[in-house]
């Protein structure tokens, strides 16, 4: 099933934020909560780059809902797409992750009813969508699987059942869809003729469930008609006939707030506001809607039965994105914070032997920084370095914090460990045993090995992608 991009809603939200105490209470009732169990960030921040999990179930809840999904399905993570909104806000990358991929679920610390904590054990070499519902996992289990498959940590997570597509596109009065063939297909009971339509209500739920009649006919052709979908729903709520009829906007505001179950940091209209205002930035052009890259299971013996990751292309799909690379072109708003990051580089470099650093491990794989000090010492000539344990806290990023006058120090080891402006921190210098000035190098979960360049990518993979802003039929 597919998951409204939950975030529109919040966008639309904000124009019901002034309206009485009574109606904000009224919506606020309507939203349904569960703890993430510690397994986001904490919540997305205004100044942040923002990743927020978008699941859909196949629970078949709801009236008229029957003839849809699996019998008597515990709500397994039917569609699954990770968000990711630049920190700039210029541009944002839906990724699709394919329900039949096969992952490591890890293990699971659950809330229970009760108040109490449950371990679900993980399990190896499984379908992903059983990253939800199976053994009673909850939509954290899922966060959790996300990070240990992409290495993001998701901030907030947002999930749906089947009645979120009809009930939305119903709201906005449908939106407008391409077919590039006539299809019939009883499975999801959707009968259309080639051309553009358009959907709401139970036609548009068909359309997204639709996967035997388009492409090969798995799950990887569905997830071109949800991503088309997508698209559509985000023009429809752009356009001013949504964003300037009152009528639409309240129907649309208490549909979202019932369709979603959201977080434990998302269980308010004025967080759910903060979002939307977020998201509503975007331009459409500028967000780009791709898939995981995976290749067929040879373990399977039968085609397109389930995927395994493109051991090649996906990481770096995922390393694009935990470096907030653009899958489009686009001017960055932050251009003169990244050209003072680039100057940070530029000028004289220290010899080696005069570099002196502590190593802290703020997140690397454990012995990463006693790594790191026998390569710098041995094989790079950097002497005056130190092993100085683990960092406070983690941190996704590696970073060098330096004072003012270890500047050119500073370059010199950023030379030598391949870091981006980004990952210097002007700051203070640390006093070591013998009361001479350390700078600070913290290595942070982007850190692959000792030797291994940190220098983050600065151009997306070449991948099979669509813009929300374009049609492509689906055949």
């Amino acid at each position: 099933m597919l998951l409204w991009t939950g975030g529109s809603m919040a966008f639309v939200l904000v124009a019901v934020s002034a309206a009485g105490y009574l109606y904000i209470k009224h919506l606020n009732d309507n939203i349904t909560s569960v703890s993430d169990d510690g397994a986001s960030t904490g919540g997305f921040s205004k100044d942040e780059a923002i990743n927020i999990l978008l699941i859909g179930t196949d629970k078949r809840t709801g009236a008229g809902n029957e003839g849809y999904g699996d019998a008597g399905s515990v709500g397994h993570a039917d569609t699954t797409i990770l968000l990711h909104v630049s920190k700039d806000r210029s541009n944002a990358t839906a990724l699709s992750i394919p329900r039949d991929l096969i992952v490591d679920v890890p293990d699971c610390p659950t809330q229970q009813d009760d108040g109490s904590e449950k371990v679900i054990a993980g399990s190896q070499s499984v379908r992903f969508n059983t990253s939800l519902g199976q053994d009673g996992r909850t939509p954290s289990c899922t966060m959790r699987t996300v990070t240990e498959l992409t290495g993001i940590k998701p901030d907030d997570f947002m999930v749906a059942d089947f009645n979120a597509v009809k009930t939305l596109t119903e709201a906005v009065d449908g939106v407008e869809v391409c077919l590039g063939k006539d299809i019939d297909d009883r499975d999801s009971h959707l009968k259309l003729s080639k051309g553009t339509h358009k959907i709401s209500g139970e036609q548009a739920l068909a359309f997204v469930r639709t996967r035997h009649s388009v492409g090969l006919g798995g799950d990887l052709s569905r997830i071109g008609l949800q991503q088309q979908f997508l698209g559509a729903l985000m023009r429809k709520l752009k356009g001013n006939a949504t964003l300037t009829s009152p009528t639409k906007m309240l129907k649309l505001a208490e549909a979202g707030t019932k369709a979603l179950t959201v977080d434990d940091k998302l269980d308010s209209i004025g967080k759910l506001k903060d979002l939307g205002l977020e998201l509503g930035k975007l331009n459409p052009k500028n967000l780009t809607f791709t898939t995981v890259p995976v290749r067929d299971n040879p373990a399977d013996g039968v085609v397109h039965k389930t995927v395994i990751v493109d051991p090649a292309l996906a990481p770096q799909v995922f390393e694009a994105i935990q470096n907030d690379v653009s899958f489009t072109d686009v001017k960055k708003k932050q251009k003169a914070a990244k050209d003072a990051q680039a100057a940070r580089l530029k000028g004289t470099q220290a010899p080696a032997s005069e570099v002196r650093v502590r190593i802290l491990n703020g997140g690397a794989p454990g012995g990463s920084a006693q790594a790191a000090l026998n390569w710098l010492q041995n094989d790079e000539g950097v002497t005056k370095s130190e092993n100085a344990g683990n960092a406070p806290a983690g941190l996704a990023k590696t970073t060098l914090e330096y004072a003012p006058d270890q500047a050119a120090q500073a370059r010199r080891l950023a030379a030598i460990l391949g870091l981006s402006g980004a990952a210097l921190k002007p700051g203070q210098s640390v006093t070591n045993a013998q009361g001479l000035p350390e700078m600070t190098l913290t290595l942070g979960k982007d850190f692959k090995g000792a030797g291994v360049s940190l220098k983050p990518p600065t151009k997306a993979p070449k991948v099979n992608k669509s813009t929300a802003d374009k049609v492509q039929c689906a055949s």
